[in-house]
């Protein structure tokens, strides 16, 4: 019984999230996970950090996605990138390429789920990270170059594994055995950082 009650709930809020997000597109929403603990009760969430548990994709949001042509001002934010990326040895051509293929460079950017800045920092990111104010362009680049940091130890210098992770989280990565996820939007997503690396490291050169 309970696990009927169970996936009967599961199924009428999915339905509800999908109306939501039918009906009121500009309302963010994020990708929506479940689990069925070894209790039988369902679990939902859209951070699904926890990797022993068996994770369904229940709903799916619609990415943002930026112009993808160089921009003007990829040198706007140069000194702040490459203070960070020496304290955190991170190649600095990286956090350009991130930076361009996560918000064009706009420190005002915030995604349909709620990320913000010029490396689009979720909130839950934000505050592990301690960066009070995801606006603020140098704190901002900062916590993101420390949580890229922290996914380059965490998958041992893997760069599209640590992209994957950027993009669709570390458990999403975790689930697929270490893996890029089979997500469209992740795999597309990595390229497009790869290809802003391979530029703007040339120009570097």
């Amino acid at each position: 019984m309970i696990h009927k009650k169970n996936a009967i709930f599961t199924a009428l809020f999915a339905l509800f999230l999908l109306i939501i997000n039918l009906a009121f597109p500009s309302l963010s929403l994020t990708d929506i996970y479940k689990y069925v603990d070894k209790q039988g009760v369902v679990h939902l969430t859209n951070v699904p950090t926890d990797v022993n548990a068996q994770y369904v994709l229940v709903l799916r949001e619609k990415r943002v996605q930026f112009n993808t042509g160089l921009g003007q001002d990829v040198e706007m934010y140069d000194t702040v990138i490459t203070k960070a990326a020496k304290k955190y040895n991170v190649d600095s051509a990286l956090i350009k390429a991130v930076i361009k293929a996560e918000s064009n460079f706009n420190p005002r950017a915030v995604s349909s789920v709620g990320a913000c800045g010029l490396m689009q920092l979720m909130p839950a990111t934000a505050s592990f990270l301690e960066v009070q104010d995801s606006f603020h362009p140098e704190k901002n680049i900062e916590g993101g170059v420390r949580y890229l940091r922290y996914l380059l130890n965490l998958f041992n210098g893997d760069l599209p594994l640590t992209l994957a992770a950027y993009n669709a989280g570390e458990g999403a990565v975790a689930r697929y055995n270490n893996s890029i996820p089979p997500y469209e939007e992740t795999h597309t997503y990595i390229q497009r950082v790869l290809n802003y690396l391979n530029k703007y490291s040339s120009r570097d050169n």
